[in-house]
C-alpha cells in the first residue's frame, strides 16, 4: 500500500509539522459544519472503547502522495475514520507517519462540491487511497445521500437496508434523524449501532443519565410518599383501636 502511495520515496518524508494544515477556508455553511461536528463527537467515545483504538477526524488533510505537494492539493474529506490507530490530536493525517489510510470516509455535499464529491475524490478514494467505505450526504437535500464499498479494487454501491446503510468496518449503521441539534431542527446523518440505538453525544449521554437519575429520585419520592401515607393510616387505625379498647374498659 504505502510503496504505492508514496512515489518518491527517495526523498526525505516530510511529517504533519511540516506540511500545511489549513487552507483557511471555511466549510460551506454553519450546517455542514454541525453536522460534520455531529458524526466526529458522537463516533469518538465509542472509538475510545474499541478494542482496535480508532481515529476520527474531520476537515483535515489526508496526504498520500508528494505529488500533492507539488501541486498543492491539500483538500481532505469532511469526516473520516482510522482504526487500529492511537487516539491523539493530529494537524493532518500524513499516511507515511500512520502506516494506513483512512478506513471509512463521508463528504458533505453542497452545490459547489457534489459534483466533485461524486466523481473526482470518489475515484481518489477507490484508486489512490483504496478507501474500504465512502459515503456521501447532503445536509439540505437529505435524500441525496449513498454508500459504497470496495470490491475487487472498485466501489460497489450500497443498498440501504431498513433506511440505513451498514458499515462492515465498524460494525456500524448511518442513519437519517430527525431531530434538533445545536438549535437546528432538521435531517441529520447520525450513527446507530445495529439494533437501530443511536451513538449518543456526550451532552446527551449526560442527559439520559439526568433524566434516569431524575426518574430514580421521583421514583424513591413516591415510594416514601406510599410509605407515610401507610404509616398515616396505621396511626390513625391504632388510635381508633386504643380508643375503642378505652371506651370497653370503662
Amino acid at each position: 500500500m504505502l510503496n504505492i502511495l508514496i512515489d518518491e520515496a527517495n526523498l526525505s518524508l516530510p511529517t504533519q509539522d511540516n506540511l500545511p494544515s489549513d487552507d483557511g477556508i471555511p466549510m460551506e455553511t454553519e450546517r455542514h459544519k454541525k453536522q460534520m461536528d455531529l458524526l466526529i463527537y458522537s463516533l469518538e467515545p465509542w472509538l475510545n472503547n474499541h478494542p482496535q483504538g480508532g481515529y476520527v477526524g474531520g476537515n483535515m488533510f489526508i496526504y498520500y502522495s508528494f505529488k500533492q505537494i507539488r501541486h498543492q492539493d491539500f483538500k481532505g474529506p469532511d469526516v473520516f475514520v482510522v482504526l487500529g490507530v492511537p487516539h491523539g490530536e493530529r494537524k493532518s493525517w500524513v499516511v507515511w507517519e500512520e502506516g494506513k489510510t483512512p478506513d471509512i470516509i463521508i463528504e458533505l455535499l453542497s452545490e459547489s462540491t457534489a459534483k466533485e464529491d461524486k466523481t473526482k475524490k470518489k475515484m481518489i478514494y477507490q484508486n489512490q487511497l483504496k478507501v474500504s467505505e465512502y459515503f456521501w450526504f447532503d445536509p439540505f437535500n437529505p435524500d441525496d445521500w449513498a454508500g459504497f464499498r470496495l470490491s475487487g479494487g472498485n466501489y460497489e454501491a450500497l443498498l440501504l437496508e431498513n433506511e440505513h446503510f451498514t458499515s462492515q468496518q465498524l460494525g456500524l449503521a448511518l442513519v437519517r434523524w430527525q431531530g434538533l441539534y445545536k438549535g437546528v431542527e432538521t435531517t441529520w446523518l447520525r450513527w446507530a449501532n445495529l439494533a437501530g440505538d443511536l451513538l449518543l453525544l456526550p451532552e446527551e449521554t449526560e442527559n439520559q443519565r439526568a433524566q434516569v437519575a431524575e426518574q430514580r429520585i421521583k421514583s424513591v419520592e413516591q415510594q416514601l410518599e406510599v410509605a407515610t401515607q401507610r404509616a398515616k393510616t396505621a396511626e390513625t387505625e391504632i388510635n381508633r383501636l386504643t380508643a375503642l379498647l378505652a371506651e370497653k374498659m370503662k
